[in-house]
């Protein structure tokens, strides 16, 4: 029996795709903006076609035809609009220009006629004045003849085995006679920082991750329950989706973060489940769940990058794979080799097993039971998760859309060495401090990513 078919908007890294072959569908298309994303993508899901354009400049025939699909039914689209703020200006905000990306979500549902969509976004449009931005969104798929849960509703990713406190509104619907989908029911025990984090090896035993953000021949500890799956051990480690051909012995997107001495010896001293009160770093709990895990602005708001957690073990930031774990991603599953790409990527991603509850209630609601396939998948060429913006746009043949994040943020890239000096004369005049502050991001890739220092006052999707 053919398995359901699913497109995935606003891919990203591909957190949604994942969830939703896990459930059963199998992802037949992503469309992503960032080339840099849709590489990751790509990587991670070898037979889905991937289309690195903006949304507005994508059919449902485009779609069709780069997925090689035809006229076969779609089953499902799914995903979420980028959520930096909907504009309500005037008497109808889903007309704003501004917010013309969910009404290319909608436009690209009616276009491939699929029987379901999920849209996921924000907890903010659900309250206050945004409420009416989202009643207009309900109206509007009523008005192409889908029938939508009308008892919308916010689901915490801790509440379906994620380590993490991370809210999404999603919003589900159906063609008209079809059987409207149930939300998930919630899973009682809620799987802590310590289940995901536990049996991963330090990456500062490795000197091979300063320069890498991989190394081979690395003993894992005893996984708990949580991370066995993740790990690919078990009955069910891969669900319904496609098992991958992978190193389990390789630890990867690991590459280490060099921390001041003096941000350590803070790390140190602040209390588990406490925020550091210079850095502003919230220390992980190892018997509670993660804060929500950010992705940082783009370059248009000044390329800002979202700070990672303190470990609860270890006097550091988690690195991409820890957050990984926070997020629920299995270990087979690549980023971008980068710190600031693999974070962004992570912190921009819903969390597959969020992602998986829901698609298992479309499964469940298209009338279809999940088949387990067999053959392994080969994964992607490895040089697609080392690509640059610049790099990733020529792969897919595209202009780079995407700005130079120190250009507009009024950043100027540093050498380490002059990084190094400027904390030396910081040392002398007794004001590492506020130098750890400032220089942080910087200090944070000694190998020149651009990037400049967090705002933690920021408000990110």
């Amino acid at each position: 029996m053919a398995r359901p078919i699913g497109v995935d908007l606003f891919s990203g890294a591909g957190g949604m795709s994942l969830g939703f072959e896990q459930a059963g569908f199998d992802v037949v298309a992503a469309v992503e903006l960032d080339p840099v994303h849709a590489a990751v993508h790509k990587y991670n899901f070898p037979q889905c076609a991937n289309i690195s354009k903006s949304v507005t400049d994508v059919s449902g025939k485009d779609i069709r035809k780069a997925a090689g699909i035809r006229s076969r039914k779609v089953d499902v689209v799914f995903g979420g609009a980028p959520c930096q703020g909907f504009s309500l200006i005037g008497q109808r905000a889903l007309d704003d220009p501004r917010n013309s990306l969910v009404k290319d979500f909608v436009r690209i549902v009616r276009e491939l006629d699929a029987t379901y969509f999920v849209f996921e976004n924000v907890k903010g449009l659900t309250v206050g004045k945004h409420r009416k931005f989202l009643f207009e969104l309900i109206e509007e798929f009523e008005t192409l003849g889908y029938d939508v849960q009308k008892d919308w509703r916010v689901l915490n990713a801790a509440d379906y085995s994620v380590p993490q406190d991370r809210q999404r509104l999603i919003l589900m619907g159906t063609k008209q006679g079809n059987k409207v989908p149930d939300y998930p029911k919630v899973i009682s025990k809620r799987p802590t920082c310590e289940d995901a984090l536990g049996d991963l090896p330090d990456a500062e035993t490795f000197e091979q991750l300063r320069l890498s953000d991989a190394v081979a021949g690395v003993a894992f500890g005893k996984p708990s329950k949580y991370a066995e799956p993740l790990r690919g051990q078990g009955n069910d480690a891969w669900g319904y989706g496609h098992p991958r051909r992978w190193k389990p012995g390789t630890l990867t997107s690991s590459a280490r973060t060099e921390h001041t001495d003096i941000s350590r010896r803070r790390f140190r001293e602040t209390e588990q489940g406490r925020v550091e009160p210079i850095s502003r770093f919230f220390k992980l709990p190892a018997d509670g769940v993660s804060n929500t895990l950010r992705a940082g602005t783009d370059s248009a708001r000044g390329a800002f990058t979202s700070p990672r957690p303190i470990h609860y073990a270890f006097d550091r930031c988690v690195t991409v794979r820890e957050m990984a774990r926070l997020h629920g991603f299995p270990d087979w599953f690549r980023f971008n080799a980068t710190k600031w790409h693999g974070a962004r990527q992570i912190g921009n991603a819903v969390p597959p097993p969020l992602a998986r509850a829901v698609a298992t209630s479309i499964i469940k609601a298209l009338g279809k039971r999940g088949t387990r396939p067999t053959e392994a998948l080969e994964l992607g060429d490895a040089a697609l998760l080392t690509m640059g913006n610049t790099e990733a746009a020529a792969h897919f043949g595209i202009d780079n859309p995407i700005g130079r994040r120190d250009k507009k943020s009024g950043a100027k890239k540093r050498k380490q060495s002059e990084i190094e000096l400027a904390k030396r004369e910081a040392a002398d005049i007794h004001n590492l401090d506020v130098i750890d502050v400032s220089m942080r991001a910087e200090l944070d890739d000694p190998h020149g990513i651009e990037v400049v220092a967090p705002q933690p006052e920021a408000t990110h999707s």
